[in-house]
């Protein structure tokens, strides 16, 4: 009997042995995967873009002019940013789909937001070749929007227990909700665009987070989103030299918000990832927080909030720092903060990750707003 239970004993450690080394392979097999399609999207991204780039300037169309007024680069720089990311996306995804044997398998989620990023980007286009009332913007991201959440079925339906009170079901309120947030989100994103790599920094490390912790990376063609825009990225840092920047154009960052807003809240609604949706505040706190606090900054002081201006916290940042320098402390920032929301989700109670975000929130606000405000009262 004794010899059975043994025998049994080791059976079961070596079953458990042999489960968690299928496990490790398929962890490792499933991170070379990624590795290859993130390598893949970069490289068609480069290429897309450098040819969008030598085109807009070779024959004058689509380049941003500085006018040192709002505009303080200092050449006249492509705004293709948007369209070689989106191709750069499209193709990748074709080859990853060729690869793999997936013709008319391409997750429903993903096939929609990929429909509606088409009409999102040609109608900004218009935006950044002659300026749309905010009116039209808005109404273009609202029917967007509402084209996902009918055809994915996809909306913020519950909020989680946010107070402890008890988890917050939505209701009547899902669909004017979700918009709201997404059209949130996208504006966050275009406003951030002001210095470069911002927009795509902050995009690529909030679309990091989501993905792996909540496994979207895994089962999605996010990795090709990402390797899209690290792309662009490497032009719009200018590796290649000073003379070949790319910006992103409103297009563009109204595209990378819109995506983001997305991946987040499928996430954070999909019962098989199962992830808190203020965990998602946390990452993409920097450019949720700077379009808040940049909104009542401008109501308090009577000016449009579509205006534009340098009140945002890169410009506070850029003050003290240099435009890279900004850059990198505010990635840093976004790090620590996507790496505390997870910490709180982890190990507490969703109430305290709520708790712990409107502190955090008021010493932003009061670095942005409030401490410079109390500067110049003092020295006057």
């Amino acid at each position: 009997m004794l010899f059975k239970c043994i025998i049994k004993k080791h059976l079961f450690k070596l079953e458990l042995t042999i489960l968690l080394i299928k496990n490790v392979k398929s962890n490792a097999m499933e991170l070379n995967i990624i590795i290859d399609y993130l390598i893949i999207s970069i490289m068609a991204s480069l290429a897309i873009n450098s040819v969008l780039r030598n085109f807009a300037k070779e024959k004058k169309l689509l380049v941003d002019i500085p006018d040192r007024s709002r505009k303080f680069h200092k050449r006249a720089t492509p705004l293709t940013g948007g369209i070689g990311i989106l191709l750069a996306v499209i193709i990748s995804t074709e080859i990853y789909l060729d690869m793999n044997n997936l013709k008319g398998y391409m997750p429903e989620f993903s096939q929609k937001l990929y429909i509606a990023s088409i009409p999102l980007l040609l109608l900004f286009l218009i935006d950044d070749l002659k300026s749309l009332r905010p009116f039209y913007r808005l109404i273009i991201q609202i029917m967007l929007s509402l084209y996902v959440i009918f055809s994915t079925d996809v909306y913020l339906s519950n909020l989680g227990n946010l107070f402890g009170l008890g988890e917050i079901q939505l209701g009547f309120l899902s669909i004017p909700f979700t918009i709201f947030c997404v059209v949130g989100i996208m504006n966050a994103f275009n406003m951030i665009d002001g210095i470069n790599g911002l927009c795509a920094g902050s995009a690529i490390m909030a679309l990091l987070f989501i993905g792996f912790y909540s496994g979207l990376m895994y089962d999605s063609v996010l990795i090709i989103i990402i390797g899209s825009m690290i792309g662009f990225l490497i032009f719009n840092l200018r590796f290649f030299g000073k003379k070949r920047g790319v910006f992103l154009g409103d297009s563009g960052s109204n595209l990378i918000g819109f995506w983001v807003a997305w991946c987040a809240i499928y996430s954070s609604q999909n019962t098989i990832y199962q992830v808190e949706a203020i965990t998602m505040l946390w990452f993409v706190s920097i450019p949720l927080l700077d379009c808040i606090g940049l909104i009542f900054s401008r109501l308090v002081r009577g000016i449009s909030i579509a205006s534009p201006g340098r009140d945002h916290i890169h410009h506070k940042l850029m003050n003290n720092y240099t435009s890279e320098g900004s850059l990198g402390i505010i990635l840093i920032i976004s790090l620590c903060t996507g790496l505390l929301g997870i910490t709180l989700e982890n190990n507490f109670e969703t109430w305290v990750s709520t708790l712990i975000f409107i502190i955090y929130a008021s010493f932003y606000y009061i670095y942005a707003y409030g401490f410079k405000n109390l500067k110049s009262k003092l020295v006057h």
